[in-house]
């Protein structure tokens, strides 16, 4: 399971209000959580200089963090001047990272094309998973809302499988995760395979019913003698639409999803399942980047 987490703020995507929740997030097993917030650097006659007196004022918005540690947690406030991605990843081998919280607001894909994603950029250059939030949810959450958040956030996880590359790698990842667990973190996945027929035959539609269904099967029994409790269902249609749609009739915490390939894996003029969800899921979405 994760252990290590690094909290990336920039003040408007609602992750600094996690400062208050820190004895929640430990309950996930987390025993060092660092808290990130990144500062560009300015120019002035073509000299940079760094901006003091908005460093201070980060540390002092994020200082609440330091305040009700439970034992055996270590908490660290990091303020750093410089371009967001080399700040991220020079923390992750400074405090061995396993996981990034992150946020990115719902954008389609020519709007994030545009605008751009740090964390778009930070997934094709760390190995590290994200565990990606939507500001816009995150943000109005009422304590109440994220305490009990903070306290599941990878308790019941819906985890897409077809049997391709990226998903067998995907359940590679969970069988990790379950195996590390500290008691109560991750209780239960949902298996769920989409089978987007197009026109074939009823005969052939039959055919891949049952080939997945014996696949799941196979899958479930793996994964509860790991100590989860696993349920599998096979939908037909649209793969991100009924995704979606099981997380919500299965009150999900998080959905999980992976991309196996490194190279352009995240290019939109070629869009994956993976970055559709990472664009379009109102849910928390943990994402397994590929391994270099």
């Amino acid at each position: 399971m994760f252990q290590n987490c690094l909290i990336c703020t920039d003040f408007k995507d609602g992750l600094y209000r996690l400062v208050d929740f820190v004895p929640q997030l430990a309950n996930n097993g987390l025993q060092r959580i660092v808290f990130l917030h990144s500062i560009s650097v300015w120019q002035d006659e073509k000299v940079a200089r760094v901006d003091e007196e908005k460093i201070a004022h980060a540390k002092k918005r994020l200082a609440p963090a330091l305040d009700k540690v439970p034992d055996g947690v270590e908490v660290k406030i990091e303020v750093l001047s410089g371009k967001v991605k080399d700040s991220v990843l020079q923390l992750i081998e400074t405090y061995e990272i396993d996981v990034v919280f992150t946020g990115m607001p719902i954008r389609n894909a020519l709007e994030t094309k545009i605008f751009g994603s740090h964390t778009l950029e930070l997934a094709p250059s760390t190995p590290i998973p994200l565990m990606v939030f939507r500001p816009q949810l995150i943000s109005t959450y009422t304590c109440e809302e994220l305490n009990l958040r903070t306290n599941h956030l990878w308790r019941y996880l819906l985890v897409p499988y077809n049997d391709g590359d990226s998903a067998q790698y995907l359940l590679e990842r969970i069988k990790h995760m379950a195996q590390n667990q500290p008691d109560g973190s991750f209780q239960q996945c949902l298996l769920l395979w989409v089978i987007d027929e197009g026109g074939r035959s009823q005969e052939l539609s039959q055919y891949h019913l049952q080939q997945a269904q014996d696949k799941l099967h196979q899958i479930q029994q793996d994964l509860e003698s790991l100590n989860l409790s696993v349920t599998t269902e096979i939908r037909q249609g649209n793969p991100l639409e009924e995704i979606l749609d099981a997380a919500i009739d299965y009150d999900i915490s998080a959905i999980a999803t992976a991309c196996h390939y490194r190279s352009n894996f995240l290019e939109w003029t070629a869009p994956s399942l993976a970055n559709d969800i990472l664009s379009q899921s109102w849910f928390p979405v943990l994402f397994f980047s590929p391994e270099k």
